[in-house]
């Protein structure tokens, strides 16, 4: 890092005129309000907006205002690169968001390609203050050098910045994008997006800068229409909580598949892995689609309107024509019904005209809401509630049947129906696959609303009818599909991605894939890659492009010998265990006098924090924000620490019900860590990690 105390000095200077800058932005939204507004409406719409803008101008000191500066070549200008856009009073940017066209060359400009830019520099900081620069030249001093090229991977900023011990949930990574991240941040936003990731590549961050950025460059049709994260669990949604927010994006919302669909039942109620593997499976929104239309009848009396001293009639012939146009156009079941209100008025209607009688516009409307008629469709077109169809096709065995027929075995349909029915749909205890088959019952009633956009990490572990449920949410829209098929710990789990964007109704998404490991250490991709033969032969398995290996220790010491050291680690500790074990370990946690917090309990209404040892300690912090955290093995998925005690690897792979999903989710676990990973065990390690030596 250069010396060059007077440039440091002109810097700081300017972080500091930046930092005012940009209070007196946020003083002059202040300054405004509802007044400016002509109607109570618009007052409503612009305080709202001022909120937001409030918001976003929001000035933490303990992050930098800029991370990197380009000079252009074509002007000799320079662009300081930051998380927002700041301007002087003359409206001349001071700093430039980093999303910005004119800030593309900043992450991916190299000596061969300098994209139009001489140099690069990169910014130290220290809790807010400017610490040093780094400047990297981007014109070579011998062009014939081909072979000179070379990327940022070796900043000693970069790395630093990479490698820095964390507290807390996941931070942004937006001074630290590298070339392909930000090649895959800035795609259209039309195209369907595949991230296939290795661990450690920074697959979620790139998901969600690249919510970021679509906000960014399609504001107002990406507010309008909404955004959604999806993630795996509740915990995990907690983990990446701050990262958009920190990067000036208030408008995305963040949920769970569960969470999307119990809008149609509680979940309350839990099932064998078999069942709801079936129950997942595609085939099930054929026999849903089949239980819907069924109730559909063929008309065989005729309609009868009695109107003044008439009394009109449509032969049940020609309600069967209007049932029929009507099936051909595809529609909603429910607008369906509304439509052959309709068509039978309209029949009526031509009649009464051919008499001579004269009606205004509004005639076909109120046919269509006669009693005769009304009654006449619902007959022959019945409203349907999605509750008690369900209900009904895992009670009825005839209708399950007749509806599965063709689509599902005679012992598929044993394994769906209910041993003990509950007397009611609305006693019954739905589970999460249940309301998942809810949620498509009810888009085969009504058009589910689609959003402009729609990031969901974790992808390999959802269901097809669970891909399905999103795919429909964003069918006018497109969806970053963000995971990794040597990830996959569900029974329903994809192993492949084109079978993902078939059921996400997006074939022609595209794959990208992302195997430079950037938080991992070499050292543990190393071991934990030994098990990708046997759990994802198909993938390239990563690889750490970083220069510290970092630190793997494989023990049989008793654990609490292992936790010893935990005090004096820098940053965040994970231990990881089966999750038959967290009851045991917390006691030893306790025991040992170490404060930490167990993650997901707060989502799990069955269990309470124990109550405090003899020597005050309890594990009373808030997940992710204690130094160190105790994660049941089931909840690992997608979350880092700079420092993982991998507790018995054998008994988290004996867990799964499957030796292969054991195994994937062993290799879940053994990629959590980003400077140090301690695997204690007592029996022997999986044969497929190999020979290793144990401390």
């Amino acid at each position: 890092m250069p010396a060059d105390v007077p440039e440091l000095a002109r810097e700081r200077e300017f972080l500091a005129e930046a930092r005012f800058q940009l209070g007196r932005m946020r003083e002059r939204v202040a300054a405004l309000d509802g007044r400016y507004a002509g109607d109570p409406v618009s007052a409503e719409v612009l305080e709202a907006a001022l909120a937001r803008r409030m918001e976003q101008l929001t000035d933490d000191p303990e992050i930098p205002l800029f991370f990197g500066r380009i000079d252009v070549e074509e002007n000799a200008e320079t662009f300081h690169i930051g998380r927002r856009h700041v301007s002087d009073p003359d409206g001349e940017p001071m700093v430039v968001d980093w999303r910005a066209p004119v800030s593309t060359p900043f992450y991916r400009a190299t000596p061969k390609e300098p994209m139009g830019i001489t140099a690069r520099r990169r910014y130290g900081f220290a809790r807010g203050h400017l610490t040093g620069f780094e400047d990297e030249p981007l014109v070579r001093a011998d062009p014939a050098a081909d072979g000179a090229d070379h990327t940022t991977a070796h900043s000693e900023i970069l790395e630093s910045e990479i490698e820095r011990p964390r507290t807390g949930p996941m931070r942004d990574i937006v001074a630290t994008i590298q070339p392909e991240q930000d090649v895959i941040v800035r795609m259209p936003l039309e195209r369907t997006l595949v991230v296939q990731g290795a661990p450690g590549t920074g697959k979620t961050a790139v998901g969600l800068h690249r919510a970021a950025y679509l906000l960014y460059a399609h504001r107002e049709q990406l507010t309008r229409r909404g955004v959604l994260v999806v993630g795996p669990n509740k915990s995990f949604l907690r983990y990446i909580r701050d990262v958009l927010p920190a990067l000036g994006e208030i408008h995305a919302t963040q949920a769970t598949i569960e969470e999307l669909v119990s809008t149609h039942a509680p979940v309350r109620g839990t099932e064998p892995a078999d069942v709801a593997t079936l129950k997942g499976d595609g085939r099930m929104a054929a026999v849903l689609r089949r239980a819907v239309w069924s109730h559909v009848a063929t008309p065989q009396e005729t309609l009868v309107l009695p109107r003044g001293s008439f009394r009109w009639r449509v032969p049940a012939y020609e309600a069967r024509e209007a049932i029929e146009q009507i099936r051909a156009r595809e529609v909603r079941y429910a607008l369906g019904g509304a439509q052959l209100r309709h068509a039978l008025a309209h029949r009526v209607l031509v009649q009464i005209e051919e008499t001579g009688d004269a009606l205004d516009d509004r005639a076909w409307d109120v046919l269509a809401r006669t009693k005769p008629v009304r009654d006449y469709a619902a007959a022959v077109w019945p409203a349907v509630d999605p509750r008690r169809l369900l209900f009904r096709l895992f009670t009825d065995a005839g209708l399950l049947a007749e509806c599965a027929e063709g689509i599902l075995s005679e012992s598929e349909r044993l394994l769906l129906a209910w041993d003990r029915p509950p007397r009611t749909a609305g006693s019954a205890r739905w589970t999460t696959a249940d309301a998942v088959l809810l949620d498509e019952l009810a888009d085969l009633l009504d058009r589910t609303e689609s959003l402009a956009h729609i990031v969901v990490d974790e992808a390999q572990d959802l269901s097809a009818m669970m891909l399905r449920a999103l795919g429909r949410r964003a069918a006018t829209g497109s969806l970053t599909v963000l995971g990794d098929l040597a990830q996959a710990t569900t029974p329903w789990a994809s192993s492949d991605w084109s079978d993902v964007l078939g059921h996400l109704a997006k074939p022609d998404g595209h794959v990208e894939q992302l195997t430079a490991g950037f938080r991992v250490p070499a050292s543990v991709i190393d071991l934990a890659a030994r098990l990708l033969p046997s759990i994802a032969p198909g993938l390239e398995p990563p690889t750490a492009v970083r220069r510290a290996r970092g630190r793997l220790t494989i023990t049989t010491a008793p654990l609490d010998d292992v936790l010893v050291g935990v005090p004096g680690l820098e940053g965040s500790v994970g231990l990881i265990v089966p999750d038959a074990a967290v009851p045991s370990v917390r006691r030893t946690l306790t025991a040992v006098g170490l404060t930490f917090a167990v993650v997901g309990e707060q989502d799990d209404e069955r269990s309470a924090p124990e109550a405090p040892g003899p020597d005050g300690h309890a594990d009373d912090s808030s997940e992710f924000d204690a130094h160190l955290d105790l994660v049941p093995a089931s909840l690992a998925k997608g979350l880092e620490f700079d420092h993982v005690v991998l507790h018995d690897p054998a008994g988290i792979v004996a867990a799964e019900p499957s030796h292969a999903t054991g195994l994937r989710r062993l290799y879940v676990c053994l990629t959590r860590a980003v400077t140090s990973l301690v695997v204690r065990h007592e029996d022997d390690l999986p044969a497929e990690l190999g020979p290793v030596a144990s401390a």
